[in-house]
C-alpha cells in the first residue's frame, strides 16, 4: 500500500509581506475597500505563490482581525452630512468639494464646509472612486449641490471633470 504524500503547510502569507504592503492592506481594509486590499496583497505576493483564492482568505482574515475598526465609507445622504454641518462651530456659508490625493487611494474628492464665524473650513466627507459607482466628482458633486440646496448657500467644485489639487477655492474667487 502506498501512502499519500505529505501535504506542505500553507504558507504564513502575511508575515511574507514587507510593513508598508501590510499598512497599505489594513488601510484598505479599514476603510472597507475589499477589492484593494485583495489587489495589493495578491500583486506583492503572486510571485511566490499567492493565488486570487488565497488572497481573499487572507483578507478576509484581515477583517474579521480588523473588525471593530473597519469603517464603512463616509455617507453622502443630505440628512446626515446636515447634521455635519450643523454641529460645527461657526455659521457655513458654502460647500465646496476638492481633490486630493496620494499613493493608496489614488484622486478622491473631499466634501468642506466652509465657515464663516470662526472663518475656515470643516471636513464633511471624504468620497472615494468605488467599483460599480459613479466617479467619486460625479457622487461628490449631487451630494455637496443637494447640501447646499438644502442649506440655501452656495456649491463650488473648480474642477469637476478633471482630477486637480491646484484649483481655485470658493474663497479665492
Amino acid at each position: 500500500m502506498e501512502l499519500p504524500a505529505p501535504r506542505e503547510s500553507t504558507p504564513d502569507w502575511w508575515s511574507l509581506l514587507d510593513d508598508e504592503t501590510r499598512r497599505e492592506a489594513d488601510t484598505h481594509v479599514l476603510h472597507d475597500r475589499y477589492l484593494l486590499a485583495v489587489k495589493t496583497v495578491w500583486e506583492a505576493l503572486r510571485p511566490q505563490g499567492l493565488g486570487l483564492h488565497e488572497a481573499e482568505t487572507l483578507i478576509r482574515t484581515r477583517y474579521d482581525s480588523l473588525a471593530p475598526r473597519v469603517r464603512p465609507p463616509d455617507p453622502l445622504d443630505t440628512p446626515s452630512l446636515a447634521a455635519r454641518a450643523a454641529a460645527l462651530p461657526g455659521r457655513v456659508i458654502a460647500i465646496e468639494a476638492v481633490w486630493d490625493g496620494d499613493t493608496v487611494h489614488d484622486w478622491f474628492v473631499i466634501l468642506l464646509a466652509i465657515l464663516d464665524t470662526p472663518p475656515g473650513e470643516s471636513h464633511l466627507a471624504t468620497v472615494h472612486h468605488r467599483r460599480g459607482t459613479p466617479s467619486p466628482a460625479t457622487r461628490a458633486t449631487k451630494a455637496g449641490h443637494a447640501l447646499a440646496t438644502h442649506l440655501n448657500i452656495p456649491f463650488h467644485f473648480a474642477s469637476p471633470d478633471t482630477p486637480d489639487d491646484e484649483a481655485p477655492r470658493w474663497r479665492q474667487g
